[in-house]
């Protein structure tokens, strides 16, 4: 074996290494290594992330909607009370097994796990890095085992094919109800309902990441002599055309809801108090060019709001309901917030 070596062991501390340095490193990582930075919203991937999913490398946001977006809508829940719990200092780690969609639209079974860097003067999170990787093939062998235990007659293999076939109509059939659950009969928008549970949401997601929500809420000026003076058959076909000039303003990830009668509300996600006014303004100005039914010419007046820290949805609802009633006071077809 020869003589002891004298070299010394390579020695360093992530603390050492600037952050091009670190990512450059993360980049020869093979596994799927995330850094979030709380305080810009940043978060960096590396290559070994997206290849797992299918992705060509660093061909997403590099934010956190990313993460929510491949995530399993079924296991968001869970997961975000994880996520949470650690973040808040109610437990000691982060770990959760969920499934992630790939690229082609299936889905696989990673393991993810997270550790807090760095907080801010206030506790909350200033930077936290975490690893996924992929447990498909435990989570398949464990299926392979369960088929290799059951023993099964033939007439009960075809039974539970035969199940299985009726679960998928029942799961689309209830997809197809939730979807009529959710959606205005006459507009085809959110309805109440979705609305409601949908704003909860993005109160705590607005609150969770530290950025910005805002609402408009939004009234047809005058519609009662519209539907008095031609009736509801032509009331509703202006309603239907109000939500179409409204529709082309909303960008993805936005909600437009029909809250009741001919009032409505839009929630923007990570938008700015100035930046919802001029949403509203793009709007007004967008009815403007709507034909008239009869003699009106179809306006709105709007309520514009943002959510303040820590506030609920009830009193973001309550904001922008007091903000409409103002444009309606100071003399319809305006923006008040």
């Amino acid at each position: 074996m020869g003589e002891a070596s004298n070299i010394e062991p390579l020695k360093f501390n992530v603390s050492d290494l600037n952050e091009d340095m670190l990512h450059t490193i993360l980049e020869l990582v093979s596994d799927g290594i995330w850094d979030w930075n709380a305080n810009t919203g940043f978060v960096y991937r590396n290559p070994g992330w997206y290849v797992m999913l299918g992705y060509a490398p660093h061909s997403l946001d590099n934010t956190v909607f990313t993460w929510e977006n491949v995530m399993h809508p079924d296991d968001y829940p869970r997961v975000m009370a994880l996520f949470d719990a650690y973040l808040n200092q109610h437990t000691a780690g982060y770990q959760a097994e969920y499934r992630c969609r790939k690229q082609d639209g299936s889905y696989i079974w990673i393991e993810d796990r997270g550790y807090v860097l760095a907080r801010n003067a206030d506790g909350s999170v200033a930077r936290m890095v975490g690893a996924h990787r992929s447990i498909e093939d435990k989570k398949r062998l464990f299926e392979e085992m369960e088929r290799r235990n059951q023993s099964l007659e033939a007439i009960v293999e075809e039974r539970t094919r035969e199940l299985s076939r009726v679960n998928q109509q029942l799961q689309i059939q209830l997809e197809e109800n939730r979807k009529l659950a959710e959606t205005d009969a006459l507009t085809s928008i959110a309805n109440r309902y979705r609305l409601e549970k949908t704003l909860p949401q993005e109160c705590e997601r607005a609150q969770r990441f530290r950025q910005p929500l805002s609402l408009i809420a939004m009234d047809i000026d005058d519609f009662k002599n519209i539907n008095d003076h031609y009736g509801h058959a032509l009331g509703d076909a202006a309603l239907v055309q109000v939500v179409e000039t409204v529709k082309r303003c909303v960008r993805y990830g936005d909600l437009l809801a029909r809250w009741g009668g001919d009032e409505f509300i839009l929630i923007l996600p990570n938008t700015s108090l100035a930046d919802a006014r001029s949403f509203a303004e793009k709007i007004r100005h967008g009815l403007s060019s709507m034909p008239p039914v009869g003699e009106f010419q179809v306006t709105m007046s709007f309520g514009v709001v943002q959510r303040f820290e820590e506030e609920q949805q009830t009193g973001l609802l309550a904001r922008a309901d007091q903000a409409l009633y103002r444009s309606k006071v100071a003399g319809k077809n305006v923006i008040s917030g």
